[in-house]
């Protein structure tokens, strides 16, 4: 971290929540992980829900949700997500001084990420407390370290606040990293120290809510047991603040599907009893990809591509000329304009000559709205040009670049030039290439990764060798194809 002294979070609870001597862990999370159950899943595995008791009372379960990753599987991140025990916050705390310790070795945090969620987001923070004797997040690493093959970085973060309002945000800061290469852990006990019988009752009904993937019913099973009067029911999910945050992140997805994988409580363990116990329950949740192929059918019909065209030019029209942005009326919009996606917007005069193009990648606003911002920018904010003015705009062209996700590679055999626009990332600086800027320029694949992390990120024309770099696609299209040909 360029001579930032890095402070870990030590353990906490290794010796007391689960063997603090490597080799003892390791021998109990092999016979949890022999015993747990595999589920046949539709789709991949993007998250899941795990206990965070002693091992010795939810360790069966929690090896349970694990068991269904996939174990050859390289991770950009696990988002960790738990609730907090000790402390009050207006929001939540990321842990961004150093990374975590296990008996079972160094996890990294990625702290670029943690503290640009911090700087982003007001309802972010570190606050030490809520993490030096916090168990929650902890106790998931060990299993992770067993399981997965490959080294994993995290991104920590406490909740400490239970106004759905606020966990509502939280939920849309983390969403866009929803997915993909990423895996989100959420955890959770169930019911704590009802009687057996009473815990079971009330441990279905708040698992039949998560699984239905609807936020509102969660809220309402957990209501629903504490007017059901259960004696000694202290609280029916103690994590529920980031299971909340999942599901509302999961809500705005598509193809996702919630799964039960296993329940027990602690009275189903030789060191309970059936009169005071906790509930534990593993609950992945999977995403089906949607249909793959970019041609322009496949996703984007020929109406949406005109209907977003349409937007760029009156919003040119009206910002660049009026200085003000149109009114866009949504009414019959299709589902693919009304949902998030990555936009690039591109302007060139009429005789072929590039004059503006910005884009955007990770965008929490639907893709209609993202055209009509990257149209205001392209025309005023592309720093290499003057600001667009009103004589020029009835002659330029738009094109629009609309973006498939982001996928991480890990070597350049997996970059098809003319194929793969590129996304380079190091030490905080980025830089892109549309797919379409090989076609333009000849370049060889090298040079083409060399240009764009010398002239695009400011990292030197070999940055791109050690650079975390992401593949796209993307689907072009513009008025001088589109329109032009109607008249």
């Amino acid at each position: 971290m360029n001579g930032v002294t890095l402070h870990n979070r030590q353990p906490a609870v290794a010796g007391s929540f689960y063997p603090a001597d490597p080799a003892e862990l390791t021998g109990m999370l092999r016979l949890f992980f022999e015993k747990a159950p595999v589920v046949k899943t539709k789709g991949e595995v993007v998250a899941l829900i795990s206990p965070h008791a002693g091992y010795v009372f939810s360790g069966p379960v929690a090896a349970a949700s694990y068991r269904q990753l996939p174990r050859e599987k390289k991770y950009d991140r696990i988002f960790l997500i738990g609730t907090s025990h000790y402390v009050h916050l207006p929001g939540a705390s990321i842990y961004d001084e150093g990374h975590y310790e296990t008996p079972l070795g160094e996890v990294k945090v990625d702290i670029d990420l943690a503290r640009k969620l911090i700087r982003e987001h007001r309802f972010f923070e570190f606050d030490p407390s809520a993490h030096s004797r916090e168990h929650s997040l902890e106790v998931q690493l060990p299993f992770l370290q067993y399981w997965l093959k490959n080294d994993f970085t995290i991104v920590p973060v406490i909740i400490g606040t239970q106004d759905p309002t606020v966990i509502r945000k939280i939920a849309k800061a983390l969403a866009p990293y929803f997915g993909g290469n990423n895996l989100f852990v959420v955890s959770t006990d169930l019911s704590h120290y009802p009687t057996y019988a009473h815990a079971k009752t009330a441990d279905e009904h708040v698992l039949e809510a998560v699984v239905s993937g609807q936020p509102e019913r969660l809220l309402e099973a957990i209501r629903d047991n504490e007017a059901r009067g259960y004696p000694n029911l202290l609280t029916s999910m103690c994590g529920w603040p980031g299971v909340l945050a999942l599901m509302e992140i999961a809500q705005e997805k598509k193809g996702i599907h919630y799964q039960k994988v296993l329940y027990m409580n602690s009275g189903d363990t030789p060191y309970g009893d059936h009169d005071r116990v906790v509930g534990y329950g593993a609950v992945i949740v999977t995403q089906e990809q949607e249909k793959k192929g970019n041609d322009q059918g496949d996703y984007l019909s020929r109406e949406d591509k005109i209907t977003l065209l349409h937007i760029a030019r009156k919003t040119l029209e009206e910002r660049i000329k009026h200085g003000r942005l149109p009114d866009i009326d949504t009414t019959g919009f299709s589902e693919n304009l009304l949902r998030p996606a990555g936009a690039f917007v591109t302007l060139h005069t009429a005789d072929g000559q590039l004059r503006g193009c910005i884009g955007r990648f990770l965008p929490d606003e639907p893709l209609y709205l993202v055209v009509r911002d990257m149209t205001v920018a392209a025309a005023l904010q592309d720093y290499r040009f003057p600001p667009v003015t009103p004589a020029e705009v009835d002659h330029l062209d738009i094109e629009i670049s609309v973006l498939t996700p982001l996928k991480r590679i890990h070597s350049i055999d997996e970059f098809e030039l003319g194929k793969h626009g590129i996304y380079m990332v190091k030490d905080g600086r980025s830089g892109t290439f549309l797919p379409q800027v090989a076609e333009e320029t000849h370049w060889t694949k090298e040079e083409f990764l060399g240009h764009c992390a010398r002239d695009k990120a400011g990292i030197g024309w070999d940055g791109w060798r050690d650079a975390e770099l992401y593949t796209y696609e993307a689907i072009v299209f513009s008025e001088k194809e589109l329109l032009k040909k109607e008249k």
